[in-house]
């Protein structure tokens, strides 16, 4: 439509070079800046239709170009009367107003020179759009997924403790087809969000090309315009479904917009309607969701003339990459430091690794199952994942000779904590039977025997003795002892014994009680 426009004002132009200066098309382009197919086009109409030079001067502007473009708007603009576009403008953004208002209200003053409400829609259209200087957004079939939250959150009310506990509302939406998914999940950790993820791939049954979130914190470590740190997780599960990850620009609310839509349809269609019901469970949430969220998705669009759901498999599903063979299973990834017993740490719980890897940062991935540690990229360890407190240690890990074992073995140990007294001696034997491996027990061991050069044998056999009664097995423990004086508070009940009176005036005996 601008091409035509802009060929209507220099048709005759562009004919009178041509019929009556006899000049060539590229000539004619560089007069008038007209493009050089555009000239072509209409030389070979003027040609077809036979026309010469005085036909075409003795035609006014309304033939010539009915003459021409036969099926375009040839009014005058001219002869109606343009409404102020701005004033209209502010008078759309009162409450209650409509274009259709706005259009009466200026029928009513120009009867005879105003547009019909059609033609006042499309020129306020085209005004609209030279206002905007950001680029137009064009979403091809099966390309983009957009994800976010939904601001808005449902109470879950705990059956036997009345506790209610609130739920997250994930929403994706495709580009091409507004095909929507939503759930529930109770926080927006990246667990979750991760997990979302996958089920919306398995919902769609196919995978786009990129998703698109919000610089949500679970999913972008640090936001940036051109190159945000996208969380490794979120990353590695990516990587699985082959999807990039291209996160929203900060402050740039149209990179967004399909989500932040697709959020508002949620609202209202779903969240809306489930206002005023309770729930008890997740699952009982999720799957009134799923029922609503078939509603929303079969919904006959006024303007698109089908449904989310029909455009859904019309255009984008054809256009998804397969899933993969198996879903995701989410992973905690996380640097970590290899200490000087070349172990590592995970949620309380020690892991070996080679012992030549002391002093590294590796990066170790939790599956619900599995332990694995990667050294540059390969993998150099995997344990069966435990959820308690101890170590984990696999013998080919642990070096061949090693200095300080050398110098000191089992018996050598317990002839030592001999010297320092029976608690000590118990203590020391109780390291080397809760211990896997001997060698885990030395080290803490070891331990013991640096606190006998800073306290007496006997404060630190007192001090194992306390610990023995209560079962503090960890060296932490002993020098907490030792530091609060705790020891010193402590006495046998031999020693009690001993220091009361044997006799006392005030003392009586069975006889005073007859």
């Amino acid at each position: 439509m601008p091409a035509q426009r802009s060929s209507m004002r220099k048709l005759r132009d562009i004919l009178r070079l041509k019929l009556q200066s006899d000049l060539s098309i590229r000539q004619i382009n560089r007069s008038l800046r007209i493009s050089v197919g555009l000239v072509s086009k209409i030389v070979k109409a003027a040609q077809v239709l036979g026309l010469d030079w005085p036909t075409v001067e003795a035609m006014d502007e309304r033939c010539l170009a009915e003459l021409f473009y036969p099926k375009a708007d040839t009014r005058l603009a001219d002869k109606r009367e343009v409404p102020d576009w701005v004033e209209v403008r502010m008078e759309l953004a009162m409450p209650g107003m409509t274009k259709y208002v706005a259009w009466e209200e200026y029928a009513e003053k120009y009867p005879t020179r105003s547009f019909g409400y059609s033609q006042y829609c499309y020129h306020y259209s085209v005004w609209i759009k030279k206002q905007r200087r950001s680029m137009r957004q064009i979403h091809i079939a099966g390309e983009k997924l957009f994800v976010d939250y939904a601001g808005q959150t449902v109470a879950i009310v705990n059956s036997l403790t009345g506790e209610i506990r609130t739920a997250q509302i994930f929403v994706a939406v495709m580009g091409a087809s507004n095909y929507t998914y939503a759930e529930a999940t109770y926080t927006q950790t990246l667990s979750d969000w991760v997990q979302s993820h996958a089920r919306c791939f398995e919902f769609l049954g196919g995978v786009p090309q990129v998703v698109v979130p919000d610089n949500l914190k679970s999913g972008v470590t640090k936001a940036c315009n051109y190159d945000p740190d996208v969380n490794p997780t979120y990353q590695q599960m990516a990587a699985h479904y082959g999807v990039a990850i291209i996160p929203a620009r900060p402050y740039k609310p149209k990179d967004k917009s399909k989500a932040e839509v697709g959020v508002q349809i949620i609202e209202r269609w779903i969240l809306a309607r489930i206002r005023h019901m309770t729930f008890f469970s997740l699952a009982e949430l999720n799957q009134t969701i799923k029922a609503l969220l078939e509603d929303v998705n079969n919904r006959v669009s006024k303007h698109l003339k089908g449904s989310r759901k029909h455009w859904f498999e019309t255009i984008d599903k054809p256009n998804l990459s397969p899933l993969p063979m198996h879903a995701y299973e989410y992973t905690d990834i996380k640097p970590v430091n290899v200490n000087i017993d070349y172990h590592v740490q995970y949620d309380d719980h020690l892991y070996s690794v080679p012992h030549h890897l002391v002093g590294e940062r590796i990066d170790l991935h939790a599956k619900f199952n599995m332990i694995e540690l990667y050294f540059r990229g390969n993998l150099v360890a995997n344990h069966a994942r435990q959820y308690r407190y101890g170590t984990t240690t696999t013998p080919a890990h642990m070096p061949k000779e090693h200095e300080i074992y050398h110098k000191w073995d089992k018996s050598k140990l317990v002839n030592w904590a001999k010297n320092v007294g029976p608690e000590s001696l118990n203590w020391v034997e109780t390291q080397f039977h809760r211990k896997s491996h001997k060698e885990q027990a030395f080290r803490v061991c070891l331990g013991m025997l640096n606190l006998g050069k800073k306290y007496p044998h006997s404060r630190l056999d007192k001090a194992c003795g306390i610990a023995n009664q209560h079962k503090l097995y960890r060296l932490k423990q002993i020098k907490d002892i030792l530091k609060s004086n705790q020891d010193k508070l402590h006495q046998d009940s031999a020693d009690i014994t001993s220091t009361l009176p044997q006799s006392h005036e005030n003392i009586r005996g069975p006889q005073s009680f007859h």
